[in-house]
C-alpha cells in the first residue's frame, strides 16, 4: 500500500499542458506522492497559447484526470489563472464542485495574510507585447525539445541532466535584472498590503526568500515550473517548503497502473462526477 504525505497546502505552476517542454509524467509521480487539503494550480497550467491538436500526448491527460480525481475525493482545487491558460480567465469566480477558477487569492494562514497569483500582470513585456512575448514561447518550447533530446542522451551514458534554457538565462544580465525586478515589485507591494507571504509563478524560478525595505518585509514565495525545474510549494505545519522532484522524489511512487490505458472518455467521465456531485451540493 502507498503512503502518501499528508500536507496542508501544494502549489504548483507552470506545467504548460501540450507542450514538448512539459514533464508530466514527473508531475504524475509527484501528484500520486501527497495528500493535501488544498491543491493550488497557480496558472499556465494548460498552454492555450502554443496549444496544438496534434501534440497532448496521453500523460497530458492523465495529469487533467488526476487533478480531477482528487477533487472528487474532497480536495479543494483552486486553479489561479495564468498568461498562457489567460482564456479561463471569462469564468473566474465560477465554482464546479471542489474545483474554483480566480484570478487572485487571499488565505489566512495561522494568523497570517497569503497573496497568490500567477505574476504576469507584473510583466511589462506580456502587457506591452504579446505577440513578442508569444514568439518569445515558441522559441522557448523549441529548446526545451532540444534540450529532452540532449538530456535522453546523457541519461543514456550515465550523466549528469543539463539545462539549455537555465544556461541561456543566467547568461544573459537583462534577464537576471529582470528576475529581480519581477521579486522587487511584487514584494514591495506585498509588504505595501501587508501580506505576510506573497506566492507566485510566471517566471519559472523557484525560490523562498524574505525580502525587506523601510516599511518592512514579506517571504517572496516562487512555485517554480514543471517544465525545467520540476518544483511545487509545500505548506505544512505552519511552514513553507519548496519541493524539487530531482532531490526529493519518493521511489514507490509512479504513474497509476490503472491510467496507462486512458483515453478522453475517461476524462469526460471524470469531469462528470465533478458535476454530479456540485449538483447534490445544490
Amino acid at each position: 500500500m502507498k503512503i502518501k504525505r499528508k500536507i496542508e497546502i501544494a502549489v504548483i505552476s507552470d506545467v504548460h499542458l501540450g507542450t514538448y517542454g512539459c514533464h508530466a509524467k514527473h508531475l504524475l509521480t509527484y501528484l500520486n506522492s501527497i495528500e493535501p487539503k488544498k491543491l493550488i494550480l497557480n496558472g499556465d497550467i494548460i498552454d492555450v497559447w502554443q496549444f496544438s491538436k496534434r501534440y497532448f500526448p496521453k500523460s497530458h491527460l492523465k495529469v487533467i484526470k488526476k487533478i480531477m480525481d482528487m477533487a472528487s475525493d474532497g480536495v479543494d482545487i483552486i486553479y489561479i489563472t495564468g498568461n498562457h491558460d489567460e482564456m479561463l480567465r471569462k469564468f473566474s469566480n465560477t465554482t464546479i464542485g471542489n474545483i474554483s477558477i480566480v484570478d487572485k487569492l487571499v488565505l489566512e494562514l495561522n494568523d497570517k495574510k497569503a497573496w497568490f497569483f500567477h505574476g504576469d500582470v507584473f510583466d511589462v513585456s506580456i502587457q506591452n507585447a504579446k505577440w513578442l512575448a508569444k514568439l518569445g514561447g515558441y522559441g522557448y518550447d523549441l529548446l526545451t525539445l532540444l534540450n529532452r533530446f540532449i538530456n535522453w542522451y546523457l541519461e543514456k551514458r550515465g550523466k549528469e541532466r543539463y539545462s539549455l534554457s537555465k544556461k541561456v538565462k543566467n547568461g544573459v544580465k537583462g534577464a537576471i535584472k529582470y528576475i529581480n525586478d519581477y521579486e522587487k515589485v511584487i514584494s514591495d507591494l506585498a509588504i505595501e498590503n501587508n501580506y505576510d507571504y506573497v506566492v507566485c509563478g510566471h517566471i519559472h524560478q523557484p525560490k523562498m526568500e524574505y525580502k525587506e525595505n523601510k516599511h518592512g518585509k514579506t517571504m517572496y514565495l516562487n512555485s517554480g515550473d514543471w517544465v525545467e525545474n520540476f518544483t511545487a510549494l509545500e505548506y505544512q505545519f505552519n511552514r513553507w517548503k519548496i519541493y524539487n522532484y530531482n532531490k526529493d522524489k519518493l521511489a514507490p511512487f509512479y504513474v497509476d497502473e490503472d491510467m496507462e490505458d486512458l483515453e478522453v472518455r475517461d476524462l469526460i467521465a471524470a469531469i462528470t462526477i465533478v458535476e454530479q456531485q456540485e449538483k447534490k451540493v445544490k
